[in-house]
């Protein structure tokens, strides 16, 4: 479940939210469409990282796939590349993401005082 504001320590039992992109290059993901294989393995890597969403689309020019992610430790990013790194060949990068609730606290006019 998801709470209000998911930018928290991991320390505290808390998670972060992430953005997981995957760039799936043609091949081999053409050969896995052909072989009927490509569905089964996203569908097993999507039931085990358990994604708050999930999207698919094109990434300059190859196939690409946006997952929203609770991490709840940094150490469990391997496990969540490498199934896209082992199976696709993909190229994958995370990102912080935060909600609008999340924006608000952030304190944006503080840190302006104080940098800018």
């Amino acid at each position: 479940m998801h709470t209000d504001s998911n930018y928290k320590l991991y320390q505290e039992g808390y998670v972060v939210r992430m953005m997981l992109t995957a760039t799936i290059p043609h091949e081999p993901c053409n050969a896995l469409i052909r072989a009927n294989k490509f569905g089964p393995i996203m569908k097993k890597i999507l039931d085990e990282l358990k994604p708050e969403a999930a999207y698919f689309t094109e990434m300059d020019g190859s196939r690409g796939a946006v997952l929203i992610l609770d991490v709840s430790d940094p150490s469990k990013v391997p496990a969540m590349a490498e199934p896209f790194f082992l199976n696709f060949n993909a190229d994958c990068r995370f990102r912080i993401c935060m909600t609008p609730t999340d924006l608000s606290k952030a304190g944006l006019d503080e840190i302006v005082k104080r940098w800018g």
